[in-house]
């Protein structure tokens, strides 16, 4: 605490002799208003954000002293529009910190955080505030509402109330202490993950160790080695593009050991990040949240304002999926023991072992594996198809711009276009792995749509880099993460709403991974990989006999897919639904929610609880189970294009874009699947999709 005390007072020095030229102040005159990256430097963000702080106060005390009755238009609407300068630093600052942060930007970080979180709170328990918006939400039926506006209304007041708004003064002091120590410890954990993340290699010095790693995996271990001065060695990390084709095809059992291990434990290394102490203070902090607002446990507090209701819901649709997935999973296992003795390996399978005799299974089933097809999924030739999909679906299209700023020289610029040349909004990609970035793949809004504002979309991920020659070969996996991320990106640029509280992806959690989610149906459709997939080198169409093999392969290993997904979402219900504000012993508690379901020795969940970002610094506490029960929308969502009998069906298409992508959050997301689908979705649809049923 003391060095970044010190840290971020050798900044304020730094900051002020900045703040005069600083770009956040001037309107920018860039193509499509997009930030001047190339102009901002890191001493300009907290004076800006400091001036935004003001700036939204001026905005909150002009909505209080107004003398005017309380009206939709001159509180509810003035109050979503307040704050534009924190809107426009914050779109920047947090898109930097997650894609290319340094020391300082994380000094930053931990800097403003609080300070948000006051704003915040300053705002949702002024009480003259909140009177003025219950005067309108109380008055409601006068205003002759739209469905976007009553949204905005509902939304607005719900935020209060959810925001401790009607609580005594005592109670709120309680509630703001709680908001800031888990403001500065959910930054603390995101940091933690990376540090340890980043620390994390394994260095190779005998080619022999090498052995079953394909050719274009060493050469970039062994490109990863030289730049890092350890020529002559192999280097391997935790980033995906490293770690999974090692457990995939490592024959040394030992080295497929280290990297699970490795990555099994980040946060969990009795290390300066060490994220057990802030998993126990967060998972106490919530609860006592979750009670001073009136609620027995916190995933109920959250659930209160998602589709699922309830924790008892979510509880039984994970448990609904739970029990076909551990039948097929346990098939799986068996399977994969038998494969192992036939190749020599007499003692059970363990969790480093399964992807490596899966890849030995596929291999011995279909005579096919990830590498078979990598060629054909030049990352290049892949954007090319989503963007040709997006195209065919709703008629938009991506031009890229290269005389534009970039956050990063390895960002690309499109300029995306609607089906009648008019502009959606500026669309930046940036795919590959560096330090500065944290692990996964994300959709950010640097600026959001609302009227006639454009909005700036980001997509950013972590998959295999060009080495020497070779250029970026992606995987199945890393192919199905591009259409998705560019789902969330469609979802932002074709929003039609008037308000940024109700446009894009501000939807209910459990609802804003549909778009997503749909987009990686089209990915490995054999009509859309005949227009894309070629091979690098030759130029040849992906054939016929690939095709089959992708389709055959579609459902297989769907057991550990589901596993370890499920597991993570039902951890992720087991801490939020902790009904005491007792430490919990992070490792004892995790081994006991996972005995209870009976997951299998040989599967680890997705994310354990010191490296879970999504739960304990990402906005998805209880709401893991998101992402299944979006796929079970997904999957019975395409069915409509299916069923039309062409899976660019332009009715069903055109009603996805109208009932789904322009409508954002300005209806209640029930209401708008049914507009679209005519029913509601089919519960066992996700079951079939995963071929658990």
């Amino acid at each position: 605490m003391k060095q970044l005390l010190l840290i971020a007072f050798s900044m304020a020095g730094i900051f002020t002799a900045c703040s005069n030229e600083n770009p956040f102040f001037t309107e920018w005159q860039t193509p499509y208003g997009v930030p001047p990256f190339d102009q901002i430097k890191n001493a300009h963000f907290m004076p800006a954000y400091e001036e935004a702080l003001l700036q939204l106060q001026t905005d909150i005390d002009w909505i209080v002293a107004n003398a005017e009755a309380p009206s939709f238009e001159n509180t509810i609407v003035t109050l979503d529009n307040a704050g534009a300068l924190l809107a426009k630093v914050n779109g920047v600052f947090m898109n930097v910190v997650e894609s290319d942060s340094d020391p300082e930007r994380q000094a930053i970080e931990e800097a403003i955080s609080p300070k948000l979180t006051k704003s915040v709170d300053d705002i949702y328990l002024n009480a003259t505030l909140f009177a003025r918006v219950k005067a309108v939400y109380d008055q409601k039926a006068q205003w002759n509402l739209d469905a976007e506006s009553s949204a905005l209304l509902e939304k607005t007041y719900k935020t209060f109330v959810r925001s401790g708004a009607n609580l005594n003064d005592d109670d709120q002091a309680k509630l703001r202490k709680i908001n800031e120590e888990l403001s500065l410890l959910s930054v603390k954990y995101g940091q933690n993950v990376l540090a340890d993340n980043n620390a994390f290699r394994i260095v190779v010095e005998n080619e022999a160790e090498l052995s079953g790693l394909p050719p274009a995996v060493v050469r970039a271990a062994a490109q990863r080695a030289t730049d890092e001065g350890l020529d002559g060695k192999w280097a391997f990390t935790l980033d995906a593009v490293s770690r999974i084709p090692v457990l995939q095809y490592a024959d040394n059992r030992d080295l497929r050991r280290r990297m699970l291990d490795g990555y099994a434990h980040k946060g969990n290394n009795d290390n300066a990040n060490n994220n057990k102490e802030i998993v126990q203070k967060i998972a106490s902090l919530e609860y006592r949240k979750a009670v001073l607002l009136g609620h027995p446990d916190y995933a109920s507090f959250v659930l209160e304002n998602r589709m699922a209701k309830t924790p008892e819901t979510v509880n039984a649709f994970l448990q609904k999926l739970w029990e076909p997935t551990k039948k097929v999973t346990e098939k799986e296992l068996s399977e994969l023991q038998k494969i192992a003795a036939t190749l020599g390996q007499t003692d059970r399978i363990e969790p480093w072992d399964w992807w490596y005799y899966t890849e030995k299974l596929r291999k011995a089933r279909y005579n096919f594996d990830d590498e078979t097809v990598r060629p054909y999924f030049r990352l290049e030739n892949v954007l090319a198809g989503a963007f040709m999909v997006a195209n065919k679906l709703y008629g938009i299209s991506f031009e890229e711009i290269k005389d534009i700023p970039k956050f990063n020289p390895e960002a690309t610029a499109y300029l995306v276009k609607d089906v009648d040349g008019s502009e959606l909004g500026v669309f930046y990609a940036d795919y590959f792995p560096r330090a500065s970035k944290r692990a996964g793949a994300w959709m950010n809004n640097i600026r959001e749509q609302h009227g006639t504002v454009r909005p700036v979309i980001v997509n950013i991920a972590n998959f295999t880099k060009p080495t020497g020659d070779l250029p970026a070969l992606l995987n199945i996996d890393e192919v199905e993460t591009l259409f998705h991320e560019l789902g969330h990106a469609i979802h932002g640029f074709l929003s039609q709403c008037r308000y940024i509280s109700t446009s894009g992806t501000n939807v209910l959690r459990d609802f804003v991974e549909l778009p997503s989610q749909i987009n990686e149906n089209w990915a490995m459709h054999p009509d859309v990989l005949k227009r894309y997939a070629k091979h690098y080198q030759t130029g040849d169409v992906i054939p016929d006999s690939l095709i089959r093999k992708i389709q055959a392969t579609g459902k297989f290993n769907q057991g550990f897919t589901t596993t370890e997904l499920l597991a993570a979402a039902i951890l992720d219900m087991n801490w939020y639904t902790l009904r005491t504000a007792e430490y919990q012993d992070v490792e004892a508690f995790e081994k006991a929610a996972m005995d209870k379901i009976g997951l299998t020795y040989a599967i680890i969940p997705r994310y354990r609880s010191t490296y879970f970002t999504h739960v304990f610094g990402g906005g998805y506490a209880a709401g893991y189970y998101g992402y299944l029960w979006a796929e079970q929308l997904d999957a019975d969502a395409f069915q409509a294009f299916l069923d039309a009998g062409d899976i660019f069906d332009q009715a069903t298409a055109q009603s996805f874009r109208k009932n789904i992508l322009e409508k954002g959050g300005s209806e209640d997301p029930s209401v708008l699947y049914k507009a679209f689908r005519g029913k509601d979705p089919d519960g066992n649809a996700l079951l079939v999709k995963r071929g658990l049923k």
